[in-house]
């Protein structure tokens, strides 16, 4: 039986990059799963469904920008059971990096001219991490080599066709103890679009279908990439789910890169997005990744006639100047690619 809604802080430290977390979390947002309302500069929203050890639940975190311009966190969660509090906390903290300290990352690649703006402009940045391992290899499995946008989209059929169904939870919860009530109707449509958990390892591996040579797929697939990068999911997945792979947050670095770089199709990008998200790893370096490029020219860091793999080549060697804190590096050009692309379409 659900418990009633639980509203509460999430202390985070300062400085803290919320606009870049919430960014980066509401592009890669899973129809079904999550939802995120950017509309309000002030007033982050971000909302997704959670599998805990009584049960499903749901979290929305809220980022308000107080006149100082620092950020304050609070999370509403529906959970279960109350039992369920901690490791709802623990899962949401780590998603948004709340436990950082960014000072060290912001002074050393502050030193580096190419980029000090990144660093003056967002202090704190931070790096997106994962609610289940599981789920972030499957989401780095098919995000190889396609777009953010398309990624989303397989993700989300994914979802819909495997991932458990979730009732939203009901919006009349109390004000929590020494806060005063609030409205909260902006929050409906969040709480409302959210109807499925990430579907598992075990059902993604029983449930997607692996390609067979020679015959037409079936078009209503629950996965439709290429039917190497399906096999590579299901295998993943089925080694997930029997314990022949183990991922979580307290593996070694290391023993889980040879892991993962020993598995079908999956390469160097790959095992360092899962080290980056999964294990809070500083210094990951996502090697052949376009739009660390594309920052990386808008700021300056490459000869504009370097292109294709001497480019790749070139930033992985300027990059070796900004460890042990190249995953907040590879933050900020990302960052800065998404602003200049955003730039771009909007003439």
């Amino acid at each position: 039986m659900d418990v009633s809604p639980v509203e509460l802080e999430v202390p985070v430290t300062a400085p803290y990059d919320a606009p870049g977390i919430f960014r980066f979390l509401a592009a890669r947002a899973v129809t079904g799963v999550e939802a995120a309302d950017l509309t309000r500069p002030e007033e982050l929203r971000y909302a997704r469904t959670l599998a805990l050890p009584s049960g499903p639940a749901a979290v929305l975190v809220l980022a308000t920008r107080n006149r100082h311009g620092s950020w304050t966190l609070r999370a509403r969660l529906h959970l279960t059971a109350a039992a369920d509090q901690g490791a709802a906390l623990t899962a949401l903290r780590a998603l948004v990096d709340a436990d950082a300290d960014p000072t060290a990352a912001d002074g050393m690649l502050a030193t580096d001219p190419a980029l000090a703006p990144l660093v003056r402009a967002t202090p704190g940045i931070r790096i997106p991490g994962t609610v289940d391992p599981h789920e972030l290899v499957v989401r780095a499995l098919v995000g190889q080599q396609i777009s953010v946008a398309a990624a989303r989209t397989h993700l989300g059929r994914l979802a819909g066709a495997l991932g458990t169904p979730y009732s939203p939870p009901g919006l009349s919860p109390g004000p929590p103890q020494g806060r005063p009530p609030r409205d909260r109707p902006e929050e409906g449509p969040l709480w409302g679009s959210l109807h499925r958990l990430f579907p598992t390892a075990d059902q993604i591996a029983s449930g997607v279908p692996e390609p067979v040579s020679g015959e037409r797929p079936d078009p209503e697939r629950p996965l439709r990439l290429p039917g190497h990068a399906v096999r590579a999911v299901v295998w993943t997945c089925r080694a997930l789910a029997d314990g022949g792979l183990t991922v979580h947050a307290d593996a070694e670095p290391e023993i889980l890169r040879r892991e993962l770089l020993a598995r079908t199709r999956i390469g160097p990008w790959t095992a360092a997005y899962v080290a980056m998200r999964v294990l809070r790893d500083p210094d990951a370096w996502l090697d052949g990744d376009v739009a660390l490029v594309a920052g990386a020219r808008a700021a300056g860091l490459l000869d504009q006639d370097l292109t294709g793999a001497a480019a790749h080549r070139s930033l992985a060697v300027r990059a070796t100047d900004w460890s042990p804190f190249r995953s907040s590096a590879a933050l900020h050009l990302w960052q800065l690619a998404s602003r200049r692309a955003t730039m771009g379409r909007d003439g």
